[in-house]
């Protein structure tokens, strides 16, 4: 299991926040809000790349 400590895990907490608050300043619906939010929180580091790939961006 990959555990992210110090400096890395704070920067990861800033990053998922970015990425947390852009879903919900996006156009998606209510629904793929929530999915992408549950995502990022439930899976930090992979949540992020996923969303940073494919995700939904604020306007």
């Amino acid at each position: 299991m990959l555990e992210v400590t110090g400096i890395g895990g704070i920067i990861l907490l800033i990053l998922d926040v970015w990425a947390i608050v852009s879903v919900i300043g996006s156009a998606e619906s209510t629904g793929k809000k929530v999915l992408w939010v549950l995502l990022v929180l439930l899976l930090p580091l992979l949540g992020f790349l996923i969303w940073l790939i494919a995700g939904p961006r604020s306007v």
